[in-house]
């Protein structure tokens, strides 16, 4: 018995090895994906990241905001691929946005710039029309990246 121990500890601790598993790589599959750079859903296949990022705001790192949507809706994008940087990510890695919009109004412009970003990349997608923590902020991105 104590033989048997031994051998299945030896094998534990041989697979829990640092290099002894190889990952597997991950795939993050768009179901039902739309030509606006979203998609219905999201099947991601062997995650050995995530990364969660906190709403990101239309204010450089002084607190400046740009008085129009384009350029808050790119400034709000650049943040988010900051922090996806940061973690050794790219827009390829996200699997879900939510963007957090001010008015209703702002909805086609956000399309436009969403489809700029993201290009022919199709993450799982909400649009909230809300009430956002700054007045002057007109969008807020938060996200879900994994790799």
């Amino acid at each position: 018995m104590l033989n048997r121990r031994f051998a299945i500890t030896l094998l534990l601790n041989a697979l829990s090895a640092p290099g002894a598993t190889k990952a597997r790589p991950v795939t993050i599959e768009p179901i039902h994906p739309e030509n606006t750079s979203y998609a219905q859903a999201t099947l991601v296949r062997s995650p050995d990241r995530w990364l969660f990022i906190s709403g990101q705001v239309p204010a450089d790192a002084d607190g400046t905001v740009p008085a129009d949507f384009a350029g808050q809706a790119r400034l709000a994008w650049t943040n988010v691929i900051t922090q996806l940087t940061h973690a050794g990510m790219t827009i390829e890695n996200l699997a879900k946005v939510t963007i957090f919009l001010a008015d209703r109004r702002y909805r086609a412009e956000n399309t436009l710039m969403r489809h700029e970003i993201l290009g022919g990349h199709t993450p799982a997608l909400t649009v909230v029309i809300a009430t956002i923590f700054d007045e002057a902020w007109l969008i807020e991105i938060e996200a879900v990246a994994v790799a």
